[in-house]
């Protein structure tokens, strides 16, 4: 056993850790459970039971409908602290409301419909799946064509692949930031700007990066983002996702919901719709004002943390992963499927396997907590707030334990696997 495979070397990281007091902001009160899941669910904050309690008793049991009085302008003032915090978005142009996958849709009809007489969307064939579907959608409403760049998920978007795909009748161009399966990063500034020769509008989904990767959307001039506020903003299940707006293009995008909370003179109740000016018009329904509420905090510790560190953070902790996986699971029949460059993948680790399956079930009835995705896939999620190192060579020990052991045989085969 090499120095860096051992537990009193976890340790001694977990004693060096400038964010270490961080992991006690957490709930965690199964000391014997490794959580490798927050790229899907966060862990919940303390500081949020304690928000969501005061505003259940004394905003919404106390002050009751006077409390819009004050939430009515949750949603962009959410958004402004997260496009500060973790974005890189100046003021005025992320807004806290609907599912991701809403946001998507928004946006991908309104760039559009601001491109008519093309066509074309552009994506990648590893693009998350709900993103594909949105599109696949669009364009069977719409008469499009989506055309496919092919991905390896390992390497990444290949920026000359891109660039291959795009021409004159390329309307808009969208990827997501951080691969889903493998955590490669995308270049995102160069991919924007090969679109942007083109004349094609940039829509890009950073769910799996937004709270692990540090973005600068207004740097990198990306026109229109989306992502999800439950996996590293840790705003809970449910909680709602934020789109981002570039403000150059405010002014000439319609959402295609129109919906009372994005109308000019909300309160007016006019007989038509006129789109509020600036980010509130993507607004539609009434805000869910504890999701908020819960995503707003989990953006604060972020913000208290500083995302230099916590992207630092991260490199070490897939970094770690990486090693404890190539000096115990290789040999056992796993390969990693990330990036090897540190630099290059996000704060998630991937583990194939043939059984992984059937092994993940194991794992979880040994209180370790990854997730599967099909074929064979382990995903090893390493949210640098709420990690410590001696968990992630706790949890590691725990996968080369069971498939020392072949625990897999214990359990069905996955209905549908593909062998």
């Amino acid at each position: 056993m090499t120095a860096s495979t051992r537990l009193d070397h976890a340790t001694a990281l977990d004693g060096g850790d400038p964010l270490g007091a961080f992991v006690g902001a957490f709930v965690a009160d199964d000391p014997h459970l490794v959580y490798f899941d927050g790229n899907s669910l966060g862990r919940l904050p303390r500081r949020t039971v304690d928000a969501l309690a005061r505003v259940v008793h004394e905003e919404w049991g106390g002050e009751l409908v006077r409390g819009w009085d004050h939430w009515i302008d949750l949603p962009t003032a959410v958004g402004d602290r997260l496009g500060a915090a973790v974005l890189g978005a100046g003021p005025g142009q992320v807004v806290v409301c609907d599912s991701t996958t809403v946001n998507l849709f928004k946006l991908a009809a309104a760039a559009l419909d601001a491109r008519a007489g093309r066509g074309v969307v552009v994506t990648d064939d590893a693009n998350f799946p709900t993103d594909r579907y949105v599109l696949e959608g669009l364009a069977r409403t719409r008469g499009l064509t989506v055309r496919m760049v092919a991905t390896d998920p390992v390497h990444g978007i290949d920026p000359e692949a891109v660039s291959a795909a795009m021409d004159a009748d390329v309307g808009l161009a969208t990827f997501s930031h951080v691969d889903y399966r493998s955590g490669a990063v995308a270049d995102v500034e160069t991919l924007t700007a090969i679109a942007h020769r083109a004349g094609a509008l940039t829509l890009w989904d950073l769910s799996h990066g937004a709270g692990a990767v540090p973005a600068t959307l207004d740097g990198w001039g990306v026109d229109l983002a989306v992502g999800c506020g439950y996996k590293y903003l840790n705003g809970g299940p449910g909680a709602p996702a934020w789109l981002y707006v570039g403000r150059a293009l405010q002014d000439g995008l319609v959402p295609p919901v129109w919906g009372w909370f994005g109308q000019t003179d909300q309160f007016a109740m006019g007989p038509t719709y006129r789109p509020a000016p600036g980010i509130r018009r993507w607004l539609a329904g009434t805000p869910p004002v504890l999701g908020l509420v819960a995503v707003d905090h989990g953006v604060a510790l972020l913000r208290d943390a500083g995302m230099a560190r916590v992207r630092a953070k991260g490199l070490a902790l897939t970094s770690y992963a990486a090693t404890l996986a190539e000096a115990w699971l290789v040999p056992l029949g796993f390969h990693v499927g990330s990036p090897a460059d540190p630099a290059r993948r996000g704060s998630h680790l991937a583990l194939h396997h043939q059984e992984a399956y059937r092994l993940g079930r194991a794992l979880r009835e040994a209180d370790v907590v990854p997730d599967h995705r099909p074929p064979d896939l382990l995903r090893i999620g390493l949210a640098p707030l709420s990690t410590r190192y001696a968990e992630v060579w706790e949890g590691m020990d725990r996968i080369r334990r069971l498939a020392e052991e072949q625990a897999w045989r214990r359990y069905d085969p996955s209905p549908g696997r593909v062998t």
